[in-house]
């Protein structure tokens, strides 16, 4: 009993999508104690889990957090499915399927629905959860699938549904206030306004029963069921528990990475293979030293020193000590002192020879 709770728990957060996870948590959270109290009552009264084809045994209704995930499924395939279609057309003159989009759309849900609802009576969503649709309006106490006349009234109520919004949107632009076409109009709208309020009534009741998701399920009367027998899963948490330590670990990098000064350390690195002995300057070494920034490698602007046989821009070791109190020549570690202009008396000789 306890496995099939954490069954329930588990597949409740699986499927959220990616927006809006705030805004529904307080459904979740309703729907998981209607699911649990569902489980409850199956495993209280001895109910049978076996739900094939002419099965005669009892049966248990489908979680509804499982029914609302196999609607974001078969959403997520539709718009895989259209954006690979589209893709077909990206090297044609743009514009060109926007006047025949609903018509496409339409086309490709007829594909999806003829391969699944038509064929198996479940969609994708369904099918991948092992849900599949009952003939809820048959008498007969045996499982039976769908009628060619609900399969194709399932079609008409949605896939036509959706087609007809979006083509009205194009139909009814433009035309006179007083034509036919504007009345058309206005009762569209209406029957949408009352089809939408039917639906928000039909979802509360199904949040509350836990039957009929949406209005053409209970129009057609069809309801979801399990296409195979449930047993109690064993969930692992082997997979959770290296996901959370692999996060936790990254997280930990992200946050140690910045508090590591690598310049001072691969100054520092660099000072042990090639020791500095003393750091008297004479003007030979600066002179040689001179010809480029230790920063920023090239001809220094303005050289300055900060106490090694090494030159720096004005501005590099400013931004550099600024930013950094700690700052050490990355050629020879030897950690700031004083930043002081380069005074030498080098004839022009000594950079041509180079």
């Amino acid at each position: 009993m306890t496995n099939a709770i954490v069954a329930c728990q588990s597949s409740s957060h699986k499927l959220q999508p990616a927006n809006g996870r705030e805004e529904q948590s307080m459904l979740g959270s309703f729907l998981m104690r209607k699911d649990m109290e569902l489980l409850y009552s199956v495993y209280d009264t001895g109910g049978d889990m076996h739900f094939t084809e002419g099965s005669s045994s009892a049966i248990t209704p489908v979680l509804r957090i499982s029914q609302l995930d196999a609607f974001e499924l078969d959403r997520a395939l539709e718009q895989l499915v259209w954006s690979q279609f589209i893709q077909c057309f990206q090297h044609f003159k743009p514009g060109q399927l926007t006047h025949f989009e609903p018509e496409l759309k339409a086309f490709l849900q007829l594909l999806l629905w003829r391969f699944t609802i038509y064929s198996q009576s479940a969609t994708v969503g369904q099918s991948l959860l092992s849900i599949r649709y009952k003939n809820d309006l048959s008498q007969a106490q045996k499982y039976q699938l769908m009628s060619r006349q609900q399969k194709l009234w399932y079609a008409l109520c949605t896939i036509g549904e959706k087609w007809l919004q979006e083509r009205s949107r194009d139909l009814f632009t433009n035309r006179p206030t007083e034509s036919a076409f504007h009345k058309a109009k206005y009762s569209i709208g209406i029957i949408c306004g009352l089809t939408k309020a039917a639906s928000l009534l039909n979802f509360l009741i199904f949040l509350q029963k836990g039957r009929f998701p949406t209005l053409a399920e209970r129009f057609l009367g069809i309801r979801a069921v399990f296409s195979r027998p449930q047993g109690i899963r064993q969930v692992g948490f082997k997979y959770m528990n290296r996901e959370l330590l692999w996060h936790g670990f990254a997280e930990f990098l992200i946050f140690l990475f910045p508090l590591i000064n690598t310049r001072k350390l691969k100054s520092r690195l660099y000072s042990w293979f090639s020791p500095h002995n003393g750091f008297k300057i004479s003007d030979a070494t600066l002179a040689k030293q001179c010809r480029e920034c230790a920063l920023c490698g090239k001809w220094p602007t303005l050289p300055h020193t900060i106490g090694c046989d090494h030159a720096f821009c004005y501005y590099c070791i400013k931004s550099y000590s600024i930013s950094d109190m700690y700052f050490a020549c990355p050629k020879c570690a030897l950690e700031l002192q004083k930043v002081e202009p380069l005074k030498l008396q080098i004839e022009m000789t000594d950079f041509n020879k180079s």
